[in-house]
């Protein structure tokens, strides 16, 4: 291109071929509004299922997309049942020692972690649309539940305000879980990146186990603070009161633990069971051996008496005075989107070894409204935990059924088997948190983020490390701090690239991924690659501008033809606001100061519309905006040959392609 042996068509040729660039025809302002609100709130098209049928059968359509169970049901086999009734009991047997364990983590009655796993089973069964999703308290949970309500009440002294701040939490965190899905706004959970999710985890799971130190040495007290300098500030100042008998215990147990965990692996999936088995198991062997040695007198703690029967109603529990009524609203919302987003996130990758969909927002009503039922029957914050919801999936069960099985037995073991845990030793819930949390910290994924994006390292460490040296909260804020610091890097800071000419084709592509491009004589390609808003048109402004005196200064060191042409490929702007318009208005009389002609390539619809209803177009001529690279190159190559740059005549003009 531009070299002696070009042909150059004349500007009729050049009319013939050339492919438009249309303006979008004009849309009334309420239908363009509504499907913009269409495309932001409901990008499944919800309701596309109701087109075309008859009241009764949206009655009943209506009916299912609340309460998938209606679609299910009817279909259910023996054969399924058979299936969920052994995941059902295989979960249960994890549900029962990890409920009552995790409870105690966030400085709750141990019962309450049975109630839990009762009542919001039920209600997600109905509603759920995972099939693999077990319900039930998590570790992360229960850790921000305790130190942020901790903060504010004592759950030692004052047990009572305590418990129904917990409840009232749970309550607040069920409501804006259900009412995210109802008001499709579940993209707020996205601003949980996965960086961010890892950091956190891992640094909630290092807090929780130092934390377990307290039951694992049989420390009667232990701090209230979860940052790593308060927590071994506690081990260490009380060298003195260190029980070696528990603590011989705690070791025992967590390495039979940790070693039924190396059976749990992906190259052993048909040994799923005896990882599920191993918590329930240590705690029957180590309260066989309380009883029968009497170590609670020497120096094991035991959970003692748990109450018989089934969940108490605590609707008449809630607190709405202040000053608490700001902190369990604080906590319910806080500990509500991480639990939100662990239960999704567990969820979404079940499905996809399945080769199913789960709906988002289904998936948030579900599990808000598990929980606002919970809170008024005895029950604390619950999701989908991955260890229990893994075990579920192993197990190979079919449907949601599994969790009303795991809920028959807690319930039957609420009914019957509570006094056989009285001698449960408390050194063991320390060993199933600790071994349940090991699996949390994946530095794998650590790795992994260092080596593909060291931002999102950086993310993942901010998170982890404001966790562990600060609080739970901390570490929360400073994750999301990050992200949306990176976010908005990516709106004000867009990249912006040379273009050049692939050899023997009409391809232009950026000179740093392909270094074999020719530069096209005369003419400066840029791209623009991203959205064109107010948080970046000051920005795009001077890095354009740099990039002019940049070619210029280049032109003139080398003696090449002078810079005529600056072409912009808005191929990636997908839009552009009134800030973006004033932008691109200011770059054309920087470039028509210089006697340099701004050129457009392929405008996308919507920056047409605003670009003709903002006047530029005019501003601009609409003889210079191009359907491709390849097009506006050609036109300013004929210009460059055929005549000077401001040329009015018609033949000097390059065809009227809007």
């Amino acid at each position: 291109m531009g070299n002696a042996d070009y042909v150059y068509p004349s500007t009729n040729e050049y009319r013939q071929c050339a492919h438009p660039v249309a303006v979008p025809p004009p849309q009334p302002f309420f239908k363009s509004f509504k499907n913009s609100l269409k495309e932001t709130f409901f990008p499944d098209d919800p309701l596309r299922q109701f087109k075309n049928k008859t009241p009764s059968r949206k009655f009943f359509l209506g009916l299912q997309y609340f309460l998938p169970i209606l679609e299910w049901g009817p279909r259910y086999t023996f054969q399924f049942l058979k299936s969920d009734l052994i995941s059902g009991i295989t979960i249960a047997s994890l549900a029962i020692p990890q409920g009552i364990s995790y409870a105690k983590l966030a400085n709750l009655p141990p019962i309450l972690g049975l109630y839990s796993s009762f009542i919001p089973p039920l209600i997600y069964a109905m509603m759920g649309s995972s099939r693999d999703l077990a319900v039930g308290t998590v570790a992360v949970a229960s850790l921000l539940i305790g130190s942020m309500l901790g903060d504010e009440v004592n759950a030692t002294e004052n047990p009572a305000l305590y418990l129904h701040l917990a409840f009232t939490a749970t309550f607040f965190a069920g409501l804006l879980q259900a009412s995210l899905g109802l008001l499709r706004l579940g993209f707020i959970v996205d601003f949980l990146s996965h960086a961010t999710i890892v950091g956190f985890m891992g640094g909630a799971a290092t807090v929780v186990i130092l934390q377990q130190l307290k039951g694992i040495l049989g420390l009667q007290h232990f701090t209230q603070s979860t940052d790593i300098i308060s927590v071994l500030r506690s081990v260490f100042s009380q060298i003195h009161e260190w029980r070696w008998e528990s603590g011989v215990l705690g070791a025992i147990f967590l390495f039979f633990l940790l070693l039924s965990r190396y059976f749990q692996s992906k190259k052993r999936p048909k040994f799923f069971w005896i990882s599920a088995m191993a918590p329930l198991t240590t705690v029957i062997l180590g309260s066989l051996l309380v009883y029968l040695t009497h170590a609670e007198k020497h120096g094991v703690d035991v959970i003692g008496n748990l109450k018989k029967g089934l969940n108490p109603p605590s609707f008449g529990d809630f607190v709405f005075t202040s000053p608490y009524f700001t902190t369990a609203v604080k906590t319910g919302m806080i500990t509500g989107i991480i639990a939100l987003a662990e239960g999704i996130a567990v969820g979404r990758s079940f499905a996809m070894f399945k080769n199913y969909n789960i709906d988002g927002n289904k998936e948030m009503v579900a599990i808000g409204t598990m929980n606002i039922v919970g809170s008024c029957f005895s029950c604390y914050l619950t999701t989908g935990p991955f260890s229990r919801s893994a075990v579920n999936f192993n197990a190979g069960c079919k449907t949601a059924m599994s969790n009303v099985v795991m809920a028959i037995a807690v319930m039957f073991t609420l009914l019957f088997l509570t006094p056989l845990f009285h001698y449960t030793p408390l050194v063991v819930l320390s060993a199933i948190i600790i071994s349940a949390m090991l699996g949390l910290i994946d530095y794998e994924a650590a790795i992994h983020l260092w080596k593909v994006d060291k931002f999102d390292f950086v993310v993942c460490m901010g998170a982890y490390i404001g966790v562990v040296f600060a609080s739970v909260e901390v570490g929360l804020v400073i994750a999301v701090a990050i992200s949306v610091l990176r976010l908005l890097l990516f709106v004000a800071r867009p990249k912006t690239f040379i273009l050049g000419n692939l050899p023997n084709s009409t391809i232009y592509r950026s000179v740093e991924q392909y270094p074999t491009t020719n530069d096209v004589p005369g003419i400066l390609i840029l791209q623009i690659d991203a959205p064109i808003y107010f948080a970046n048109s000051s920005y795009l402004r001077e890095r354009i501008s740099r990039w002019i005196d940049e070619e210029e200064d280049k032109l003139k060191s080398t003696g090449e033809t002078s810079l005529q042409y600056v072409i912009f490929n808005m191929s990636a702007v997908g839009n552009i606001d009134t800030s973006g318009i004033s932008m691109l208005e200011e770059v054309k009389k920087i470039t028509d100061r210089r006697g340099l002609k701004l050129v457009l390539a392929n405008p996308g619809a919507e920056v047409m519309k605003k670009l003709n209803k903002s006047k530029f177009i005019e501003t601009i001529g609409k003889e210079w905006i191009y359907l491709t690279v390849g097009e506006a190159v050609e036109a300013c190559n004929y210009k460059l040959h055929t005549c000077k740059p401001d040329a009015t005549t018609e033949d000097s003009q390059p065809w009227n392609n809007v």
